[in-house]
């Protein structure tokens, strides 16, 4: 997938297109039904718990799109796949129509629309500033990734596309400071992935000081935004303390100071994106506000050395 575009409709529906693969549309093995039916309707059944579909997953359980079409008054199912066209209707969660061919095409990709169930929620107006800043998120962790949202209640469009990753990250969240140093630094790290065979855990790290005294620190698990930090934040703050602290004995630099540079002195002015891609993340709940995979940290550390 190289292309997505999300697009708020008039009546507050929304739909989301992307250029990829398209949902399987074989019979599955077990439920004797259309897969896209079972991806759609049946809880824990999501491609995470296939490890040959791809190699990490942000979601958990294999809930969220059943979810949706559950909490959804209808939402409609478009797959274009080797050539053909496939359609499938639901309302309130249940298949209204049979997923059918309806076509050829010579592209590929899945489109799925659909409209929040005002006999669940008392309000359904979704907010144009948080979806673009949830969307350029995924854009700076995914370089190379076009995403595009179109608001056709107010003609609003953005196109995103950041080409330089979290190191453009770093970059756009301190325009406007003084920056204390260019280009922001480009660290990143692997570990094989404990108890999974053939599975690595990535980290990247972009850092940038400016002459500010706060902390600007953003820290994600599979393109999920961990807003309490959690291990690899714990890796990182430690890696860096020591390595500074290191670099700064060897060359005489820290003369008056017996016991070195603090975390919080290095903290201060510091603008970071700490992103890691792991196979089977653990968090502190199902809302993903804190990574507490333990093995993270020692590869936060080892990035920064």
């Amino acid at each position: 997938c190289k292309n997505i575009e999300v697009r708020i409709h008039y009546d507050n529906s929304i739909t989301v297109i992307d250029d990829g693969r398209g949902m399987p549309t074989d019979m599955h093995p077990t439920e004797h039904r259309p897969t896209p039916e079972v991806i759609m309707t049946v809880l824990h059944a999501g491609g995470k718990f296939d490890k040959k579909s791809y190699k990490v997953s942000g979601g958990l359980h294999g809930v969220g799109v059943s979810a949706v079409n559950a909490l959804s008054e209808w939402l409609k199912l478009e797959i274009r796949r080797e050539g053909k066209v496939y359609h499938q209707e639901y309302r309130r969660g249940a298949p209204v129509t049979a997923l059918v061919e309806m076509g050829v095409s010579s592209r590929t990709g899945t489109s799925v629309s659909f409209k929040a169930d005002t006999e669940i929620f008392s309000r359904v107006e979704y907010s144009y500033d948080t979806l673009s800043q949830r969307l350029r998120e995924l854009s700076y962790l995914n370089p190379g990734l076009h995403i595009v949202l179109v608001d056709e209640r107010t003609d609003q469009k953005l196109d995103m596309n950041a080409a330089g990753g979290i190191t453009q990250f770093v970059t756009d969240l301190n325009a406007g400071k003084e920056r204390i140093h260019e280009p922001p630094i480009y660290l990143s790290g692997t570990q094989p992935a404990p108890e999974i065979e053939d599975a690595e855990i990535v980290v990247d790290v972009a850092i940038q000081w400016n002459d500010s005294y706060s902390e600007n620190v953003f820290c994600f698990t599979n393109n999920i935004r961990n807003k309490d930090g959690g291990s690899h934040l714990t890796g990182f703050r430690q890696a860096l303390t020591r390595t500074i602290n290191a670099y700064a004995t060897a060359n005489n630099l820290l003369k008056d100071m017996k016991a070195g540079l603090s975390g919080s002195d290095l903290q201060e002015g510091l603008c970071s994106v700490v992103s890691i891609k792991h196979p089977d993340p653990k968090f502190s709940n199902q809302t993903k506000d804190r990574l507490v995979s333990s093995e993270v940290a020692e590869i936060g550390r080892a990035s920064c050395r």
